[in-house]
């Protein structure tokens, strides 16, 4: 099952499943959406819908499966699931890569998806600021270069050939991002062991952020070509806002999710700076919304984010949803008040 996400050792698939998380490795196997081919569901009248077919091809009326999946538990309960399994890759190619600006993090995605075709599975993105808060507060947690750099890509490619092509191409192709300037330094795992180190500094940002006072979290998703554009405005709007505040900005580069989590100035109170919640993740919704984005790509919505359904669904859409919500759940017992603000 190739969903992978900080919280696999805990998490289970109906939590998965719930908010249609995603991960690191959409960038080849999709959201956890595009692993379900049937559902069994507890529905809020007490019949049960059996949809545990295993079949690629269903043409046979609505999807009724793609309801469930990202409801977060609004329209029934999800109580079996088929999955879609792959073939563990054989040969891994794990590389941490320096850089200086979060344009040619872009850029050198574009050349990965051009010359290495569906072998990349992982492209993280990770500023400074994130990795020296993991060196800082996570043991084990390891510097593979002898000087800073502003904005680093974790990326892997996997393959099931007996010659490794996945290692081959992620050198070839790294030489000709070297002499273009796109690449400043890089590192290429040469053991599992290395591999794994690599990914802990990755897996180590959210736990070492706990270390750093209280912060505002934003999980968005904004076309790729806007990912630089993205990241700029709402650092530099938030710093004007609230000088000496943290940004630690990270994510999925590949699906064009950023995570955009603020951490509290270091000489201010955490209670005061959790009181300008809603200016921080206004500024940080509005510049997503002004690019095709949304303000939210695998959290969900739960409580937290019902305004921003308001603010930035249309009409219909909101009808629309209110709709299903009440053919299926008229009497409202199913997770009450999350996902759906009440209307008027």
């Amino acid at each position: 099952l190739p969903l992978s996400l900080g919280a696999e050792g805990t998490c289970q698939i109906g939590g998965n499943l719930s908010p249609n998380a995603g991960g690191v490795n959409v960038l080849r196997y999709g959201n956890a959406r595009d692993l379900v081919l049937g559902l069994e569901v507890v529905l809020p009248n007490g019949e049960i819908w059996n949809g545990l077919n295993a079949l690629r091809k269903n043409n046979t009326g609505y999807d009724l499966k793609n309801l469930f999946v990202g409801a977060e538990g609004t329209l029934g309960i999800i109580t079996s699931v088929v999955l879609k399994l792959f073939p563990l890759p054989v040969h891994r190619s794990t590389v941490l890569i320096a850089m200086e600006s979060v344009e040619n993090a872009v850029e050198l995605f574009s050349r990965t998806r051009k010359e290495t075709s569906d072998f990349a599975s992982s492209f993280e993105l990770m500023s400074r600021v994130c990795v020296e808060a993991a060196f800082r507060n996570i043991p084990d947690c390891k510097d593979f270069f002898d000087q800073p750099y502003p904005w680093y890509v974790l990326m892997e490619l996997g393959d099931s050939t007996r010659d490794g092509i996945s290692q081959q191409l992620s050198e070839s192709f790294l030489e000709s991002a070297f002499e273009d300037g796109i690449v400043i330094d890089a590192v290429l795992a040469a053991s599992e062991k290395q591999s794994q180190e690599m990914w802990r500094l990755r897996e180590a940002i959210v736990e070492a952020q706990l270390y750093e006072g209280k912060s505002i979290k934003n999980d968005v998703s904004v076309p790729l070509d806007c990912i630089a554009e993205f990241v700029e405005k709402s650092i530099s709007s938030l710093e004007s806002l609230i000088p000496g505040m943290r940004p630690f900005a990270y994510g999925h580069i590949g699906d064009g999710n950023i995570h955009l989590n603020l951490s509290q100035p270091r000489d201010m109170d955490g209670d005061e700076f959790f009181d300008r919640w809603h200016e921080v993740t206004d500024i940080v919704h509005e510049i997503t919304d002004g690019l095709n984005g949304s303000f939210s790509a695998e959290h969900g919505i739960g409580l937290l984010k019902l305004r921003e359904m308001t603010r930035y669904k249309s009409s219909v859409e909101l009808e629309l949803m209110r709709s299903l919500k009440m053919a299926l759940d008229p009497d409202n017992i199913m997770n009450p008040g999350k996902v759906l603000p009440t209307s008027g």
